[in-house]
């Protein structure tokens, strides 16, 4: 028996009625409840310029996608199978696997340049958070990081549709 294999390849279904099971059930809606506190925090900090409370939602929303990395993981490499139950997909494999591939590039982009940003941001501005001379590579690779976040939840979204619900 391989011992990396779960134990119950089935796994726990997940609560929005597809094949998928609950972990990525639940880093599915995490990712689409992340965009409205992105646009809140974006919108805080251009219009009202509230850099304290963009800050704290910037954190939060850091805190969060690392979150939804481990339940994916813990998911997929102990408690379920996703490929077990992707194969009832008529996109499965090639569609399936093409998809997933897609939204790897994006989602392993994002987490690398959110890692960069919050690290670059935590580090150069100052307390209690202002603008500052790193203020234009920030808003520059924050919104390359924002963007790529709306890709990596609309890929996963896609990726997710074609594995599970098709």
């Amino acid at each position: 028996m391989n011992s990396s294999a779960p134990l119950d390849p089935s796994g726990v279904d997940g609560f929005l009625g597809s094949r998928a099971s609950i972990g990525m059930d639940v880093v599915l809606v995490g990712l689409l409840m992340l965009l409205p506190l992105l646009a809140w925090s974006i919108y805080l900090v251009a219009k009202h310029r509230n850099f304290v409370a963009h800050k704290r939602l910037q954190l939060l929303i850091a805190g969060l996608l690392f979150t939804a990395i481990v339940i994916f993981e813990i998911d997929v490499r102990l408690v379920s199978d996703w490929k077990l139950r992707a194969t009832a997909s008529p996109s499965w494999p090639m569609g399936v696997w093409t998809a997933l591939g897609v939204h790897l590039v994006f989602a392993i982009s994002t987490a690398l340049l959110w890692v960069w940003v919050v690290w670059e941001a935590l580090d150069r501005f100052p307390l209690p958070p202002h603008p500052g001379t790193h203020g234009p590579r920030h808003r520059w690779m924050a919104r390359l990081a924002a963007l790529d976040l709306v890709l990596t939840t609309v890929t996963g979204t896609f990726f997710y549709w074609i594995a599970f619900v098709r």
